[in-house]
């Protein structure tokens, strides 16, 4: 049986505001859009292999279960994406050595203008129980505004 492949992945979601989301995404992202029309932006990314694309939307941004994640190879790549959006000054929250989704990672946090949450993250190795703040329902994998930690040093 042969195995099929995807070569990209799309994603597509709402944004409030297409010029803020495009300032944002081309500064975290590090590539220019592809196309930006007045209520529609898209993205074309090679690492990851991602077609993503924002719509303006004038209803309320639902956004509080959805993350979205973007793993790295090692530390030092984890450390020069997060110079990369300390240097744009982008919100940012930095966790290292969690145990979360039964893995321990170095990771990232970032925020966009609608306050989706981007995770950046190290795999380190897996791990029998999560941390007690990922622990429970609905817990894994996101960022919580009480245990932020401020610091701009990382891995």
């Amino acid at each position: 049986m042969k195995t099929q492949t995807f070569p990209r992945i799309h994603v597509s979601y709402h944004v409030s505001n297409i010029s803020s989301t495009v300032d944002f995404y081309t500064k975290f992202f590090g590539v220019e859009p592809i196309k930006v029309k007045k209520d529609y932006a898209k993205f074309l990314l090679s690492e990851p292999s991602l077609n993503i694309s924002f719509i303006k939307s004038d209803e309320p941004i639902q956004k509080e279960t959805l993350h979205f994640g973007i793993e790295v190879d090692n530390p030092d790549h984890l450390k020069q994406k997060l110079g990369s959006a300390m240097s744009y000054n982008l919100p940012i929250d930095v966790e290292k050595e969690v145990k979360c989704c039964y893995a321990k990672q170095d990771k990232f946090w970032v925020t966009d203008p609608d306050g989706y949450k981007w995770e950046v993250f190290q795999f380190m190795e897996d791990v029998a129980v999560n941390d007690a703040k990922y622990s429970g329902e609905g817990a894994c994998c996101t960022s919580s505004a009480t245990d932020k930690e401020e610091t701009t040093d990382c891995c």
